[in-house]
């Protein structure tokens, strides 16, 4: 019989990974998100909580382009027209 270790968040219970390095790198997307989807929910008026939750982790996954974009490079947005880019 083998044994197979698996890591997973705490924030989310049925991802699993066999790396710990990723999956600590997902708990850290899904922290940030959270955070996120707080500073949405309390600053832009009329925002509900389920679409600033998927903006926010939206914004978690590819937090990269966005920091690129925040650092006056505004272009580094279009890496996100028209793909699916979900890395971190």
């Amino acid at each position: 019989m083998a044994v197979e270790i698996l890591y997973r968040s705490t924030r989310d219970l049925e991802t699993t990974f066999l790396d710990r390095k990723l999956a600590d790198a997902h708990d850290q997307m899904l922290e940030l998100a959270e955070v996120l989807t707080q500073v949405l929910v309390k600053h832009v008026p009329g925002l509900d909580e389920n679409m600033a939750e998927e903006a926010s982790i939206f914004m978690a996954k590819n937090r990269a382009v966005f920091a690129a974009a925040f650092k006056n490079n505004a272009s580094a947005l279009a890496e996100l027209d028209g793909s699916d880019k979900t890395d971190e």
